[in-house]
C-alpha cells in the first residue's frame, strides 16, 4: 500500500466549489431515522449536498457494484450506473447481485444488477445505461453529473474522461479504480482546486486555560497541564477569558511550545489576564489542487500490456510474466522519484491480473466510495492523488503450486481461483466458521463469504451466525442485506436468507443467542472443537472480550474488526502466534465528577449527561426501586400494619415519597412538570448563589467562582419560550407514562398547557440544602433516612387511600429509547440539557449532537463498513492457508483523512517459569482426574507431569490451596470433587496454580491454567 502526492497546495486563493446547476434544495428530504448513525459522520449540510448531486458510475464488476452500493446506501440523489457487457459464469464470483438465472438468460450487467441496487435505497434514482463507451463517444452527457467513476475501463478512456471533467466549469469530480488480482488502485481529479470544509471531521473540544503572559510572544498554558493537541499554524478561537477580554472572539494562529503550552502573538498591549476562559481549534476550510491523471511503474506497464496485446496476460503464462517485467523496467526509468522494481510483486501481478479478489474489492470499494461522497459534500480531505493496495501476503506463499491449480473450470470461483488457486479454494468450501453479530460488519462479512464460497462443502462446511436483535429502520442505511419489509424480523435469519440469494450452495446456521456465559451449554468446548475459526462483528468491548476468552481457551483463530465514523481497525488473533484481544486493554472511560454533574458543569457533556441521569432516575430508577418494594411486600395492609406498629422498612422511604408524590391525572403531571423546572433551573442558581456569593474566595485568595467552575444564572419560567414549554410538555408525559395516565394530543396544546399552569403555586423558595464540592465524591446509591413521625403518619395515610380506592401500586419504568423521536424521551434530555447550559452560560448542543452523547450512539457509515469487512476476509484466507506469522496483516485506517496503516500483530509473549519451561497465554496444562483424586494426588500429578512444585491452588476466587492458610494442609486429603463441587455437566475445571520460584526469597511465579478433568473420559475431543 502506497501514498502518492502528485498536488501543490494552495496557501491562498480559496475558491469554494460552486453548487450543481439545476438541483432544487428540496430535492430530497432526509429520513433521519434511516441516516441517523450516517449523519453523525458527515453531518447536515454534507447530507444536503449528497440529496442534490447526481453519480455516473461505469463499470458493474466486483469493484464497481462495490461502490454502487455504498453510494446508494449513503444516500445521493441519483445514481446512473454503465455498462455495456452481459453476465458471465464468472460474475458470479464477484459480483453480489448477479444471480445464476442472469447468466442463463445473457442478461446485461447492468440490467440485472440495477433494480437490486436500487432496493437499497427508496430515496435514490437509479438508472442504468448500457451503451459502449469508447475513444469516439461524445462526452457531452456526463455534464449532468456532479461524479463520474469509472472502473474496467482501459487507460486511454479514462485519460480522455478525465480531461473533459477537468475542463467544465464548474469541474465534473473524476475517479478512476481498477482492480487487478492482487493489485488495486484509486485516481482522484476533482478540478484545479477544491475546497474542504472539514478536513479531518474530528470534533474541536473546548481546552481550559490556566494563564495567558502579557507578552510579545503571549503564552497560553492550559489547566491542570492538560495536553491541547494542537499542531503549530493552527488557529484557536478564545472565550470567556476574564481580564485580557479583548481575545475573546478572536482567533489566533498557535506556535506550539510544548504539549500544554503554545505561543499566540503579541499580547503585550492587552489587559492583564485574570482567570478563566477557554479556546476551541477553528475549523478552516483547506483547497486542494489536483494534476492530471498519472500512474506508478507496475500498472502503467500493466495498461501498456493491455494496449498492445488486447488483453491481461495469461494466467499463469511465465512468458508474459517477464514482458510485464520488462515493461515496469522501462516504465520506471522513466518515472521521477523511481523506486527500484519488485520482481516478485510483478509477476504475482501479471499471473493474477486476469483473476478477483472480492475482499480486496470490498476493502478498495470502500475506500473510493468514500471519495465519491468527499466530491460531492467537500466534507474531509481526498485522496492526493493515488491510492494503491497490494495483497501480495495472499498469493507469495503459493507461487510453488503448479500453474494448473489456477486455471478456469468455468464455475463461479475462476476469478478467485486465478489468484489463489484451486487447492486454497476446496479449503475454504470445507471451513466452519462461527461469526458472532449480524449488523453492518456481519451482513458485509456474509457476502465475502457467499462469494469466497466459505463453509459450502456438504459433508464439513458451514457459517454459523448468531444475533438476538432485532432489524431497525436505522439499520437499512448500512446493512445492505436487509429491506423495509424486514423491519422487525431477526437479523440472523434475515441475512442467512439474503445471503444464500447471492450463492445458493451456502450453508449458514442462523441462531438468535448472544454469546456470553449464560449460552455456554450451546456455545461449548465440544461446539468450538468443531471451528476452524471465528469471526466477530460486534459493536462493545466486553462481548468481544468475552468471545476472544472463549477462542484462547479453545485454541481457535479469531478475526476482530470494528468501526467509528471513517475510522477503522482490524486485529488478527492465532494460537500461539499472536497476543490475544484481552492481552491489551485500552484506557477505561473517564467519568464526569459527581459534584460536576450536580452543580458545577462546565462542557455541554456535562449538562447532556446530568439530564441522562435525571431521566433514569425519575422515571426508571425509582419506578423500579417501587415496584421491587411491592414485590417484597405484596400486601399494602401488611406493611400499613407494620408501620403502624412503628416498623422501619427497607426503602420504604423512598416508596413513601412516591406514593405522595404521585399524580393521578394529567394535569397534576403537567404541575409536577413546572416544579421540576422551578427546581431544576432556578432554585439550584439561587441555593449555589447563596451557598457562594460570586465574590467567594478561596483560602489562598483566589476567587471561588473561576474557569471551570461557572456561576449559574436562575432562569424564570416563560411558557412563551419554546424550551421551556418542551420541557414541560416532555416532562409530563413521561410522569404520566410511568404512573400510566392517559392524555389526548389536545392536551399537548399550548392553550391546555396554560391553562393548567395559571393555577399551578410555586413555593417560596428557602435556602437549604448543603452543595457538595468534592471532585472525589461519589453518587449515593441510595439515600437511608430515618422516617420522622410526621412522615410515617403521611405514609400511613397514603397506604390507606391506596387501599381504600383499590389503586395499583405498580408503576412502569421506561426504558431509555434514543431512535423514538415520537416517545419524548430525547425531548426531555435536550430541553433540560439546553437549559441547563442556559443556566451555566454554556453553548448549547443542537439535537443530533445531544441524541449522539445522551444515547452513546457509535457514529457509523456504509463505506467504512465495507472497507473493513474486506481486510478482515483477506486475513480469513491467510489463516485457511496457515501462513507464516510475517504474512498477517493488522489494520487502523481514516477514510477521512484518508490513511491506512497496516502493521504486523503483536507476538505472543512468552513467560519463563524456570530452565526451559516457558508458557504464554495459548499454553493450557492438562490433568486427569477420577472420583477418588484428592488435592494432594492432583499436585503431585502436576509435579511429576511438569516438573515443578506446586505451591499454591486457586479456582476463580477461591483458595483451595494456600499452605499458610490455616487448616489447609487437611485439604490435601480431600477430594477435588468435594473441594471444588462442579455441577452435573461439568467435565472440567481451569485452575490457576503457583509455583515455587528458582531461588529462596522469590515470589511464587504464576504458571498457565491448569485444566483439571473430573474423569479420563472428560477430555474435549
Amino acid at each position: 500500500m502506497c501514498f502518492d502526492r502528485y498536488s501543490r497546495y494552495l496557501s491562498d486563493s480559496l475558491i469554494p466549489p460552486s453548487s450543481p446547476p439545476g438541483m432544487a434544495a428540496d430535492s430530497m428530504e432526509i429520513d433521519d431515522s434511516l441516516y441517523s448513525r450516517q449523519r453523525y459522520v458527515l453531518g447536515d449540510s454534507a447530507m444536503h449536498q449528497m440529496a442534490q448531486s447526481s453519480v455516473f458510475l461505469s463499470g458493474m464488476g466486483g469493484l464497481g457494484i462495490e461502490i454502487a452500493k455504498n453510494i446508494v446506501l449513503a444516500g445521493v440523489k441519483a445514481v446512473t450506473l454503465h455498462d455495456p457487457k452481459q453476465c458471465e459464469t464468472w460474475d458470479l464470483g464477484s459480483n453480489f447481485f448477479i444471480r445464476k438465472e442472469d447468466v442463463l438468460s445473457q442478461r446485461r450487467r447492468v440490467e440485472a444488477v440495477c433494480p437490486r441496487v436500487a432496493e437499497l435505497n427508496p430515496y435514490v434514482h437509479v438508472d442504468m445505461s448500457s451503451s459502449a463507451m469508447d475513444d469516439n463517444t461524445d462526452l457531452s452527457f456526463l455534464r449532468e453529473y456532479q461524479c463520474v467513476i469509472l472502473t474496467e475501463t482501459r487507460l486511454s478512456l479514462q485519460k480522455r474522461v478525465n480531461e473533459f471533467c477537468h475542463s467544465q466549469q464548474p469541474p465534473i469530480r473524476f475517479i478512476g479504480c481498477d482492480a487487478y488480482g492482487i493489485c488495486v488502485r484509486v485516481f482522484c481529479d476533482f478540478g484545479e482546486e477544491f475546497e474542504v470544509s472539514d478536513p479531518t471531521g474530528e470534533e474541536p473540544k473546548e481546552t481550559f486555560i490556566q494563564t495567558i503572559t502579557q507578552d510579545n510572544p503571549g503564552v497560553v498554558t492550559c489547566m491542570d497541564n492538560q495536553p491541547h493537541g494542537l499542531q503549530t499554524g493552527q488557529s484557536v478561537v478564545f472565550r470567556e477569558v476574564n481580564g485580557m477580554v479583548e481575545l475573546n472572539g478572536t482567533a489566533r494562529q498557535v506556535s506550539v511550545l510544548s504539549p500544554h503550552s503554545f505561543a499566540i502573538g503579541d499580547t503585550s498591549q492587552l489587559q492583564p489576564y485574570a482567570h478563566g476562559g477557554f479556546f476551541v481549534l477553528m475549523k478552516t476550510p483547506k483547497t486542494y489542487r489536483f494534476a492530471p491523471l498519472q500512474i506508478h511503474a507496475a500498472m502503467l506497464a500493466l495498461d501498456t500490456f493491455q494496449e498492445q496485446h488486447s488483453r491481461l496476460p495469461n494466467i499463469g503464462c511465465l512468458q508474459d510474466a517477464e514482458v510485464l517485467l520488462k515493461l515496469t523496467e522501462e516504465v520506471n526509468a522513466t518515472l521521477r522519484n523511481k523506486a527500484s522494481v519488485n520482481p516478485e510483486l510483478v509477476r504475482c501481478l501479471s499471473r493474477t491480473a486476469r483473476g478477483t479478489l472480492p475482499p480486496l474489492a470490498a476493502a478498495v470499494g470502500g475506500l473510493a466510495s468514500q471519495e465519491v461522497l468527499k466530491a460531492i459534500t467537500g466534507k474531509f480531505a481526498p485522496l492526493q492523488q493515488w491510492f494503491y493496495l497490494d495483497a501480495i501476503e495472499v498469493v507469495k506463499p503459493l507461487q510453488s503450486v503448479s500453474a494448473e491449480e489456477f486455471f478456469p473450470r468455468g464455475d463461479r470461483y475462476d476469478g478467485l481461483r486465478a489468484c489463489i488457486g484451486e487447492s486454497m479454494c476446496l479449503e475454504l468450501h470445507k471451513l466452519r466458521v462461527f461469526m458472532v453479530g449480524c449488523g453492518a460488519i456481519g451482513c458485509e462479512m456474509l457476502k465475502n463469504f457467499a462469494l469466497l464460497g466459505v463453509g459450502l462443502a456438504k459433508s464439513s462446511g458451514e457459517v454459523c451466525i448468531t444475533d438476538p436483535d432485532l432489524i431497525e429502520k436505522s439499520n437499512l442505511n448500512r446493512q445492505f442485506l436487509f429491506r423495509p419489509h424486514h423491519i422487525q424480523k431477526p437479523k440472523s435469519t434475515t441475512a442467512a436468507e439474503a445471503t444464500h440469494d447471492i450463492n445458493p450452495d451456502l450453508h449458514v446456521d442462523a441462531h438468535l443467542n448472544k454469546v456470553c456465559p449464560a449460552t455456554e451449554s450451546i456455545y461449548n468446548d465440544s461446539f468450538y472443537s468443531r471451528l476452524n475459526l471465528v469471526v466477530t462483528a460486534l459493536d462493545n468491548v466486553e462481548a468481544r472480550r468475552y468471545v476472544d476468552s472463549r477462542c484462547v481457551s479453545n485454541q481457535r483463530p479469531l478475526l476482530d474488526s470494528g468501526t467509528m465514523g471513517t475510522k477503522g481497525h482490524t486485529e488478527i488473533i492465532v494460537p500461539n502466534l499472536t497476543e490475544s484481544y484481552n492481552s491489551h486493554r485500552d484506557p477505561p472511560e473517564e467519568e464526569i465528577p459527581f459534584c460536576t454533574l450536580k452543580s458545577f458543569p462546565s462542557v455541554i457533556e456535562h449538562t447532556i449527561q446530568w439530564a441522562r441521569d435525571k431521566f433514569e432516575n425519575a422515571f426508571v430508577h425509582k419506578p423500579s426501586m417501587y415496584n421491587s418494594f411491592w414485590q417484597t411486600h405484596p400486601s399494602a395492609e401488611v406493611v400499613l400494619q407494620r408501620m403502624q406498629a412503628g416498623e422501619s422498612l427497607e426503602g420504604s422511604f423512598q416508596v413513601i415519597k412516591l406514593l405522595s408524590r404521585r399524580p393521578s391525572q394529567w394535569e397534576q403531571c403537567i404541575t409536577v412538570a413546572r416544579l421540576k423546572f422551578e427546581k431544576y433551573f432556578k432554585r439550584k442558581a439561587l441555593q449555589l448563589l447563596h451557598s457562594f456569593p460570586l465574590d467567594t474566595r478561596l483560602k489562598d485568595g483566589s476567587l471561588f467562582w473561576q474557569s471551570p467552575k461557572r456561576p449559574p444564572a436562575p432562569l424564570d419560567f416563560d411558557l412563551k419560550d419554546s424550551l421551556h414549554f418542551t420541557f414541560i410538555v416532555s416532562t409530563a408525559r413521561l410522569f404520566a407514562g410511568i404512573y400510566n395516565i392517559p392524555y389526548s394530543e389536545k392536551d399537548l396544546s399550548e392553550e391546555a398547557v396554560t391553562r393548567i399552569l395559571s393555577d399551578v403555586n410555586i413555593p417560596e423558595y428557602r435556602p437549604s440544602e448543603k452543595v457538595m464540592t468534592d471532585e472525589s465524591a461519589k453518587k449515593p446509591d441510595q439515600i437511608k433516612m430515618p422516617l420522622s413521625s410526621e412522615e410515617e403518619r403521611e405514609a400511613i395515610t397514603q397506604l390507606e387511600q391506596a387501599i381504600a380506592t383499590d389503586s395499583r401500586l405498580q408503576l412502569s419504568p421506561l426504558q431509555f429509547e434514543k431512535d423514538d423521536d415520537s416517545n419524548g424521551h430525547i425531548d426531555f434530555v435536550a430541553s433540560a440539557s439546553a437549559l441547563r447550559a442556559r443556566m451555566y452560560s454554556i453553548e448549547p448542543a443542537d439535537r443530533l449532537k445531544t441524541k449522539r452523547i445522551a444515547g452513546k450512539i457509535i457514529p457509523a457509515i456504509a463505506t467504512a463498513t465495507a472497507a473493513v469487512a474486506g481486510l478482515v476476509a483477506l486475513e480469513l484466507i491467510k489463516v485457511v492457508g496457515a501462513y507464516e506469522f510475517e504474512s498477517f496483516k493488522n489494520c487502523f485506517f481514516n477514510l477521512a483523512i484518508p490513511v491506512v496503516v497496516l502493521t504486523e500483530p503483536a507476538t505472543v509473549k512468552r513467560t519463563r517459569i524456570r530452565d526451559n519451561i516457558y508458557f504464554s497465554i495459548w499454553d493450557c496444562w492438562t490433568i486427569f482426574g477420577h472420583e477418588d483424586f484428592t488435592l494432594s494426588d492432583f499436585m503431585n500429578a502436576v509435579r511429576e507431569k511438569y516438573g515443578i512444585e506446586p505451591t499454591m491452588v486457586v479456582h476463580g476466587v477461591k483458595m483451595l490451596y494456600v499452605p499458610v492458610m490455616p487448616g489447609h494442609s487437611k485439604r490435601l486429603k480431600l477430594t477435588m470433587q468435594k473441594l471444588i463441587k462442579p455441577s452435573v455437566d461439568r467435565r472440567y475445571v481451569d485452575l490457576t496454580v503457583s509455583f515455587a520460584p528458582e531461588a529462596d526469597g522469590d515470589d511464587d511465579l504464576p504458571g498457565p491454567p491448569v485444566r483439571y478433568y473430573f474423569s479420563r473420559n472428560g477430555e474435549t475431543p
